[in-house]
């Protein structure tokens, strides 16, 4: 989806007036309505009396208030809406609690436009598919179970539901459209880390320079423009699941750093001098859930 296609509104909360100004030109730019402010009590006030928005950018500090108090508010008043977190470095664990309390996605700023255009549009695409999908029934356990009326697919998710509590990658392919985002969510579900980020990186939607600081993050002074560390969906992912779609559309360099991690369960950041385990010891590969699409 692209905002030509369909208008999508941006709520963007950030203290930063240059910033603000900055994100709101370049958005608009590119055809999404956008409603700037710089506090949490504004973005309240506009929550509660406005029109929801498709999604909301929220900066991972502000004067009044941060992150995961934001998200808890969110979440207290009942609103379905996709936040992507935004920082400028040094609030990892800032931005790792907000995803658990449901933050969709999380951008270093100055956010790359493509970054940040890509970041917008898929929250917006998942936040859609989801309530299509409608609601689940619940299992005993009180987790969503996977509706369908298809033999098949109920057999397919009992095997999904028997592996997911094992700590082994998944590969989940299928045509586009048979669910397989679907299966993953639901093996998250019922996994021992359904309480953690569940993050979610479409592989064919960046070109190989930015995917592969989308997944591995960046060292300062890496490239130009990267004037702060920036931590990659690998170290945001810890503990958690990391779904990443169409793994087939990944360059072959892409893909021999994606077998080194499943391997050794280590990978360096761009700019980096050292391997990083991924932030515990040497058990990444039990850690992550993989699956690929269109195969």
């Amino acid at each position: 989806m692209t905002a030509a296609m369909n208008t999508i509104s941006v709520l963007l909360v950030d203290d930063d007036e240059t910033f603000r100004t900055y994100i709101t030109s370049q958005l608009r730019g590119e055809g999404y309505t956008v409603d700037a402010m710089e506090s949490g009590d504004r973005l309240m006030a506009r929550l509660r009396s406005g029109p929801q928005p498709s999604v909301i950018l929220l900066d991972v500090l502000l004067p009044d208030t941060d992150g995961i108090e934001i998200m808890q508010k969110i979440k207290s008043m009942g609103m379905n809406v996709p936040v992507i977190m935004l920082s400028g470095g040094g609030h990892v664990k800032t931005v790792v609690d907000a995803m658990k309390f449901g933050a969709c996605d999380f951008l270093i700023k100055p956010a790359d436009e493509d970054a940040l255009q890509s970041a917008i549009d898929t929250a917006v695409e998942d936040f859609a598919e989801r309530r299509q999908q409608g609601p689940a029934a619940a299992d005993s356990d009180g987790r969503d179970s996977f509706v369908t009326f298809n033999p098949e697919m109920r057999r397919l998710a009992e095997i999904a539901k028997r592996v997911a509590p094992t700590d082994v990658p998944i590969l989940i392919s299928g045509e586009s459209g048979a669910g397989k985002e679907v299966m993953a969510r639901y093996a998250h579900d019922h996994s021992g880390r359904h309480n953690q980020p569940f993050i979610k990186v479409n592989c064919a939607a960046l070109p190989h320079e930015l995917l592969e600081s989308e997944l591995f993050g960046y060292e300062r002074g890496a490239f130009t423009g990267a004037v702060t560390d920036k931590p990659g969906k690998f170290e945001l992912a810890d503990r958690g699941t990391l779904l990443l779609d169409e793994i087939g559309e990944m360059s072959p360099l892409m893909q021999a750093k994606l077998l080194h991690v499943l391997q050794d369960g280590t990978f360096s950041r761009i700019g980096g001098r050292k391997d990083h385990s991924c932030g515990y010891e040497n058990h990444c590969r039990d850690k992550y859930r993989y699956r690929t699409g269109g195969c």
